[in-house]
């Protein structure tokens, strides 16, 4: 069985984020046990696993919103994640893309944007505010590099669900996460869409640090990124996607289904 390896032995200042030993339990299910896991700054991860192993817990146990019974949740070798909840998380730069996308449907492309860029967006402040230069070029930036500028006047709710996939994922890089933890981004997608979308996630790893859920294998495989197999919360087994599939035990608990 295969499990990370410490993150000082790789090089602590390239680790962004660290989990040792994190265990929880549900009513006496424990959906993670003992799970050690780091992730390296610039890094792009892929997370797989069977339906019940532990992906979307370990997901909210780095965001806060879930505190683990006992172990390590360590950002950027210094800041203890177990102490802090999702806001406290997301302040730090770590941004979280869930599986159906969330966007503003009435709203145009280009607004949803304004909308998403990080800074004071409350309500007075919304009431109060005007665009400046450096807002509508960082808005361009992004609308370019999630290939959305033609579509900057389309309302939101008209685009296809691959479209407000790609819409989501620029809204979260205007707030210039250290950290995105994208939910099964595939799901839904046309073969081409899905395409496009590693596409994205692989041009964009090396600024950010990506863990990637996911269950469609085409699509990591286009990914061409380190894999890590869940199974009851515990890490199975890490490698490439050839050096995983081949795993018997992989193969058992997970690909062989």
């Amino acid at each position: 069985m295969t499990t990370s390896t410490k993150p000082g032995d790789r090089g602590p200042h390239a680790t962004q984020l660290y989990l040792n030993g994190v265990n929880r339990s549900f009513d006496g299910y424990k959906a993670i046990n003992d799970l050690s896991i780091y992730i390296e700054k610039g890094e792009l991860r892929a997370v797989v696993g069977p339906n019940g192993a532990g992906k979307t817990t370990m997901l909210d146990i780095i965001t806060g919103k879930t505190r683990p019974d006992s172990g390590e949740v360590v950002w950027d070798n210094a800041v203890d994640l177990t102490r802090l909840d999702e806001a406290g998380s997301a302040r730090l730069g770590i941004g979280r893309k869930f599986q159906k996308p969330t966007v503003f449907e009435t709203l145009t492309v280009y607004d949803n944007f304004l909308l998403a860029l990080a800074g004071d967006r409350g309500v007075p402040a919304a009431l109060l505010y005007k665009k400046d230069k450096s807002d509508a070029d960082r808005i361009d930036e992004l609308m370019e590099t999630v290939r959305m500028t033609d579509h900057r006047f389309r309302l939101a709710g008209s685009l296809s669900h691959g479209q407000k996939q790609w819409l989501e994922i620029g809204m979260l890089l205007a707030q210039d996460p250290a950290l995105l933890l994208v939910d099964e981004p595939a799901a839904g997608m046309t073969d081409a869409e899905t395409m496009r979308t590693a596409e994205l996630l692989r041009t964009l790893a090396g600024k950010h640090s990506i863990l990637v859920i996911e269950h469609d294998m085409e699509f990591v495989r286009a990914l061409d990124c380190k894999v890590t197999v869940l199974h009851r919360g515990h890490v199975l087994a890490e490698g490439s996607l050839d050096h995983v599939s081949a795993n018997p035990e992989v193969i058992e608990v997970y690909l062989g289904r």
